[in-house]
């Protein structure tokens, strides 16, 4: 199979969708108008669509250079498939709890993904052979399991970003922010979100510990990356345990969600950029 365009196309295109997703939300945030809602949801489907697209065209441009393999191995690629996981994950919450106000803070991370990859200095798209340590089928299941999580915790931030305006608003004397979906069923997907993430979060680490053994001859060395890696592990953990022993809603596991994204975007980025270790490639 060739595609007439390359996958960069597709994941500009998406890109763009993704962007008048965000406004299509913020639209029916305001007006209440089920017909935008609607169509936001809808283009959102056709821009997860076109990401896939994209993503499998990226795929088979790795087969026509030669080097055939997974397209999971540096930032520019790790941000694609963030920003496709983020709306996956998303419309599937979407779905099940038909709160489409959640598009408005969550479909900026799918955009900004992606727009990163044009932003920031040192992330290259062009295709080159993978580095000894990333020659492994242990690839596509550590990154894929990792990612996930990352969405699942992306979705969790934006859903409690929204608590904690629900919260402080939907107490005052103006009469609070009754756009917003209450704060039970805002709390539950965050926890809903978390449950997802954290699973994910949990395979993530033990592949990327049985993939080190293989490349490196040790389960675990405290690099930064996996150092980082069990730090933010620890904080979900810390929430589960919390929501499981204690009854921890509300405020306080917003809070703690957001806590939690904080050290996944240090995981994801400050390790690369501050901190040199042995995943400095990624």
């Amino acid at each position: 199979m060739v595609f007439p365009f390359s996958s960069q196309v597709f994941f500009n295109i998406s890109m763009a969708i993704y962007l008048f997703c965000f406004l299509g939300y913020l639209i029916f945030t305001a007006s209440r108008n089920k017909i935008i809602g609607t169509l936001s949801t809808s283009l959102l489907i056709i821009g997860l669509v076109t990401h896939s697209v994209g993503l499998l065209a990226r795929w088979l441009e790795t087969h026509q250079t030669g080097y055939g393999y997974v397209p999971l191995s540096n930032m520019y690629e790790s941000l694609i498939f963030f920003s496709w996981t983020i709306v996956l994950i998303y419309l599937i919450l979407e779905f099940k709890y038909r709160q489409k106000i959640i598009g408005v803070f969550v479909t900026p991370f799918a955009f900004l993904a992606i727009a990163l990859t044009s932003i920031v200095p040192g992330i290259d798209a062009k295709i080159t052979p993978l580095m000894p340590a990333l020659q492994s089928n242990w690839l596509a299941i550590h990154v894929t399991t990792c990612f996930f999580g990352y969405a699942s915790f992306a979705v969790s931030f934006g859903v409690s970003i929204l608590y904690l305006i629900r919260d402080r608003r939907g107490s005052s004397k103006e009469g609070g922010a009754k756009w917003l979906p209450s704060t039970p069923v805002l709390d539950e997907i965050n926890y809903k979100s978390i449950v997802i993430g954290f699973p994910m979060l949990s395979l993530g680490i033990i592949t990327g510990a049985a993939w080190a053994n293989y490349a490196w001859g040790s389960y675990w060395s405290w690099d930064p990356k996996e150092t980082w890696s069990l730090i933010t592990w620890f904080v979900y953990a810390a929430f589960l345990h919390a929501r499981f022993t204690k009854d921890w809603r509300g405020r306080k596991a917003a809070i703690l969600s957001i806590v939690g994204f904080v050290a996944v975007l240090f995981t994801y980025f400050g390790v690369n950029y501050i901190i040199s270790g042995l995943h400095s490639y990624a």
